[in-house]
């Protein structure tokens, strides 16, 4: 009984599960990007604005195209600063810091 007590501890013990974390396009700006991410979480991207938006990586990372009331997912696959900009309207910017 002990032993497989023990094997459950270490189990248990392994990376944490992927999140999925939301940020809202509106009125011609990013939503506050999150303030834990990890590599390996997932951040949702929803364009509820009434204009087509893109959430591009500068590192190339991801590039998602959003049509007005469209999502799109992106993982993050490398710690660090994650910045990201819109290609239709370049003034539109973002930035997740991404821990290992």
């Amino acid at each position: 009984m002990l032993v497989l007590g023990a094997l459950l501890t270490v189990a248990g013990c392994g990376k944490p599960q992927p999140r999925t974390f939301t940020v809202t396009i509106a009125d011609m700006a990013f939503g506050p990007a999150p303030a834990d991410a990890r590599v390996g979480d997932h951040i949702r991207f929803v364009n509820a604005d009434m204009f087509e938006h893109t959430a591009t990586a500068r590192d190339g990372a991801f590039d998602l195209d959003l049509a007005p009331k469209a999502s799109g997912e992106a993982v993050l696959s490398r710690a660090g600063q994650l910045a990201f900009y819109c290609r239709f309207h370049p003034g539109m910017t973002g930035v997740i810091a991404v821990s290992p």
